[in-house]
């Protein structure tokens, strides 16, 4: 299968790289010039160390050309923070064509973000845009082209908008996945599994103090204590039962899963959660103002959470209270300036009618 690939984070270099060792053609999109040369110049290699040992990966091309890099592709994916989405919807729909499929992974609802800025390009007819609950590769850069990867999606649940056109996005995106998609409805389910929103507020807003303090600090190892997973575990709680108040049905990935030793596998199997602390590759300097944990896990993801429980008629006081707490923090209003579902376009909408808009998209 042909991919684009859109990016140059951690995700995306994962991407570009398993999906080539996979046996796909990958070209792997960037903006700045002198990066791809960087590429080119190393012969569009990526290392990817894993648990299997070392591995290359060599890309068909790497460009800055992004009607050059989505031309021929099925299936276009883009690994990248929720922050990024208004500015690269733009810069991706007049490109779109009927069959494609865009992949979020995770999306906190920007597949809306997208498919409104391809409806503006007028590319929107027969795109299907999907989101699914995480980012599928716990993954760190070592390197310009050289990536560690302590684990690999075992279980993704995704979601699709127009939910229309589902069987032909999971027809493509399993290519991609074989064996690990789940789907779980419309769009707004997908984005109601996305874990950065559950895991990452509290850990981050509770361990404030010694992330300003130390240099460097890991939330998931030392960071990671008994009155914090409770505190996490009570908001999974809250998207639950919005799920729940909205007709999602089970399973819902409860995070508890991430850390149990046995019981249902989570999103990237059993014992992932040792994996990612045996690394020692999220022990960084977290600067809490300018974090992608802060800024789109709180300030996107809480700001959607607490928008989706009024729409539900859910009380979610702990969505609520790191979400102000965060916009103290930035000094940013985060629940009218986050991503509220006014931000995606569903403003003064029913629930009735977003749940019929998530079905038919803009065919109506």
């Amino acid at each position: 299968m042909k991919i684009a690939v859109l990016g140059g984070g951690n995700g995306s270099l994962a991407a570009a790289a398993d999906f080539t060792l996979g046996g796909h053609d990958v070209t792997l999109w960037r903006r700045d010039k002198a990066v791809v040369e960087q590429h080119r110049s190393l012969g569009n290699r990526i290392a990817v160390r894993d648990a299997k040992g070392r591995h290359e990966a060599v890309l068909s091309r790497v460009t800055t050309d992004i009607a050059e890099a989505v031309a021929d592709a099925q299936y276009i994916i883009a690994p990248l923070p929720a922050t990024t989405h208004e500015d690269l919807a733009k810069t991706l729909a007049p490109h779109l064509r009927p069959g494609h499929v865009v992949h979020l992974p995770p999306g906190t609802l920007g597949t809306l973000i997208f498919a409104r800025a391809a409806k503006a390009a007028g590319t929107v007819d027969g795109v299907a845009f999907a989101e699914s609950g995480t980012l599928p590769w716990l993954v760190r850069k070592h390197g310009f082209a050289e990536i560690v990867i302590s684990g690999r999606t075992t279980r993704l649940p995704t979601g699709v908008f127009p939910l229309t056109l589902a069987d032909h996005a999971f027809e493509v995106i399993r290519q991609a996945f074989p064996g690990a998609i789940e789907p779980c409805g419309d769009a707004l389910s997908g984005a109601l599994m996305n874990a950065g929103p559950v895991i990452h507020p509290p850990l981050i807003v509770m361990n404030a103090g010694p992330l300003e303090h130390f240099e460097a600090w890991d939330i998931h190892n030392e960071g990671t204590q008994p009155s914090i997973r409770k505190v996490t575990d009570a908001l999974d709680g809250e998207r639950m039962r919005i799920r729940e108040a909205l007709g999602y049905g089970a399973p819902h990935f409860p995070l508890a899963d991430h850390y149990a030793k046995e019981g249902d596998e989570w999103m990237y199997g059993r014992g992932s959660h040792d994996k990612l602390t045996d690394s020692g590759d999220w022990r960084e300097k977290i600067i809490l103002t300018e974090h992608r944990y802060m800024l789109e896990d709180v300030g996107l993801g809480l700001s959607l959470m607490t928008s989706a429980a009024a729409l539900a008629g859910v009380e979610a006081p702990l969505a609520a209270g790191f979400l102000a707490v965060g916009s103290v923090i930035v000094g940013t209003d985060f629940a009218r300036e986050g991503r509220p579902l006014a931000k995606v376009g569903l403003e003064g909408m029913s629930r009735a009618d977003v749940q019929d808009f998530l079905i038919e998209g803009y065919t109506k």
